[in-house]
C-alpha cells in the first residue's frame, strides 16, 4: 500500500488549519487516514512556535516504512531539519503564457511595419525635393 505524508485540511471558510497525517494515497485530501502526525497553521507568524506542531520519532517511522511527503510537507520536515529538500529552479515560470507571447509578437511586428512606413514616408519627401531640384536646372 502507497502512503503519503500530507496536510488534510480543516478549519473554517477562509481561516485554514491542517493536519499532518498519514493517508493511503487514493484516500481523498481530507478523508480517512492512517494517523495524525501533526498540525500547521499558517495563519500563525513562521517564528512562531505553535505553527508547526510535529511528532519527529512518528515521522521518521513512517519514513522508514517508505512514506512519501508531499511537497508542502516537506517545506515543513525542511524547516525542521529531518529532511533536505533540494532547491528548484524554473526558468520559464516568469515567461509569459503562448497567447500572450503571441500578442506581444503581433504588436511587434506592427510596431516595426509603422517604423518602415514612417522611414518610408521621411525619405519620400526628401527624394521629392530632390527631384524638384534636378527639374529646377
Amino acid at each position: 500500500m502507497a502512503v503519503k505524508i500530507r496536510l488534510a485540511r480543516g478549519g473554517s471558510k477562509k481561516r485554514p488549519y491542517y493536519s499532518v497525517v498519514v493517508a493511503d494515497v487514493r484516500a481523498p485530501r481530507d478523508g480517512r487516514f492512517i494517523e495524525k502526525l501533526g498540525t500547521f497553521n499558517p495563519l500563525l507568524a513562521k517564528d512562531n512556535e505553535l505553527r508547526v506542531k510535529l511528532d519527529e520519532d512518528r515521522i521518521k517511522h513512517w519514513l522508514a516504512q517508505g512514506a512519501k511527503p508531499t511537497d508542502r510537507v516537506l517545506r515543513l520536515l525542511d524547516g525542521l531539519g529531518l529532511m533536505k529538500r533540494e532547491a528548484r529552479n524554473n526558468p520559464k515560470k516568469a515567461l509569459p503564457g503562448q497567447k500572450a507571447q503571441e500578442r506581444l509578437d503581433e504588436k511587434k511586428a506592427k510596431e516595426e511595419e509603422a517604423a518602415e512606413a514612417a522611414k518610408a514616408a521621411a525619405a519620400a519627401p526628401a527624394e521629392e525635393a530632390a527631384t524638384e531640384e534636378t527639374k529646377a536646372e
